[in-house]
């Protein structure tokens, strides 16, 4: 495919976001469907709790302060998990026991694209939090996901204990409030068509249909 031929899917999440794992799951499937899609797929940081205490906090703690407790959480987790069984997922919510900061997450997740691994770090992440329930915040668990897409876990290690990156984050995370997203998932389709929210695959399979009648005309 000619470079004139693709098209920009700039994606906006946090890798601690159920709807942005299930709107990953959906587009995706569509994806699949069609191998010869003209999407190249970048993905940006969006921290759902920016002001997370920087070594995370407990789960039971996050969800009294953000719900007002547990019954109070599992109604508002309901629609997730609805959705997440018809995508054929499972959330590991029982098991999660630290709501962890994502700074340091989003940062591997540059980092990766650097190495043309985004995609890969992404379900990784996803993995590692929704269905392992393991506290992506530490270190050593962001390093052992990055061994395990190739990238070199020892480097990663390093660069996280410095302060690479940390403001580079944090500005693009403020652009995209400034630029009035303030839920996630947000896809944003060559530069200027925002799609809000988890999307069936039909939905995407529309828009990528529409994007290839156009590219061929």
């Amino acid at each position: 495919m000619a470079e004139a031929d693709h098209i920009k899917l700039d994606i906006l999440s946090d890798p601690i976001c159920p709807w942005c794992y299930i709107g990953k799951t959906q587009l995706d499937r569509a994806l699949a469907q069609v191998p010869d899609h003209p999407f190249v797929i970048e993905w940006h940081p969006f921290q759902l709790n920016p002001d997370m205490p920087e070594g995370g906090m407990d789960r039971r703690a996050y969800l009294e302060g953000k719900f007002g407790g547990k019954e109070a959480a599992a109604k508002a987790y309901a629609p997730v998990l609805e959705q997440a069984s018809a995508a054929g997922l499972t959330i590991n919510f029982e098991g999660m026991e630290r709501t962890p900061n994502t700074l340091d997450a989003h940062r591997l997740i540059h980092w990766a694209g650097i190495e043309h691994k985004q995609i890969a770090a992404v379900d990784a992440l996803f993995q590692a939090y929704f269905v392992e329930a393991r506290d992506i915040g530490s270190h050593e668990v962001l390093a052992d996901i990055a061994d395990g897409v190739g990238m070199d876990a020892s480097v990663v290690l390093r660069l996280l204990s410095s302060d690479s990156d940390r403001e580079e984050i944090r500005k693009r995370d403020a652009h995209s409030r400034q630029m009035g997203v303030n839920s996630v998932p947000t896809f944003i389709v060559a530069g200027k068509h925002a799609v809000p929210g988890a999307q069936p695959p039909e939905l995407w399979l529309k828009v990528i249909g529409e994007l290839k009648e156009q590219l061929d005309a």
